[in-house]
């Protein structure tokens, strides 16, 4: 992998800000294991609806979630694998950190 320049520099720390939210990290992680209506997702974090759907709609806007019709329902999912290794990894991370188990490559 060659070095950073400004443009990777930026565009990655645009990802990570939008994984600084707590929320928007959670919805995230239930997408890395499945794809997921508005409605389900909404039902397994402590978000409102319209709150979850608003967070939907920043991660659709950035690229980092994308989505498809079935009849009236529009399911998500992440757009790739890179972005579920890095959602996993920060969580498995925090996991390790809370936890006190040690930490390993």
């Amino acid at each position: 992998m060659r070095a950073p320049d400004e443009a990777r520099l930026a565009e990655a720390a645009a990802v990570f800000a939008l994984l600084a939210d707590a929320t928007r990290l959670h919805l995230l992680w239930l997408l890395a294991k499945e794809e997921s209506d508005v409605g389900s997702l909404a039902e397994h974090c402590p978000a409102s609806r319209t709150a979850v759907s608003q967070h939907l709609a920043k991660l659709r806007l950035a690229g980092l979630v994308e989505t498809r019709r079935e009849g009236r329902h529009v399911f998500y999912r992440l757009s790739d694998g890179h972005l579920r290794r890095l959602v996993t990894e920060a969580l498995s991370h925090a996991d390790h950190r809370v936890s006190g188990e040690a930490p390993h490559d």
